[in-house]
């Protein structure tokens, strides 16, 4: 890889770093508020009368899926081309994740994702 094309990766995995740092608050945040009591059975009865705790639970799934979208269609690559890898297919890229030692297991990720 030229000089520039490290200059560009790690001014991408700089950015990235900070639109994921961005999106765990905003994830974090909803997480407290929406589960600030146990999500249960009977709560989940009420996401039809109760518009907050239904926007609640819309804007917790979209942040996570947001989040999982930028570290696994955006980050990831990123950062393997930083590492020296070429980047490949989705499960490819987090089956190498996970054999480097930076995705704890590929099989959680993807119960994660569905």
């Amino acid at each position: 890889m030229t000089f520039d094309q490290n200059k560009h990766t790690a001014l991408r995995l700089q950015f990235l770093a900070r639109v994921v740092s961005k999106e765990c608050r905003h994830l974090i945040s909803t997480d407290q508020r929406l589960f600030d009591t146990p999500f249960n059975i009977g709560r989940a009865g009420q996401l039809e009368t109760d518009p907050e705790l239904s926007e609640r639970v819309e804007a917790f799934v979209g942040r996570l899926g947001r989040l999982q979208d930028t570290i696994g269609d955006k980050l990831l690559p990123t950062l393997l081309v930083a590492l020296g890898e070429t980047p490949a297919a989705a499960i490819d890229n987090l089956n190498r994740a996970e054999h480097l030692g930076l995705l704890d297991s590929v099989e959680e990720w993807m119960t994660c994702a569905n």
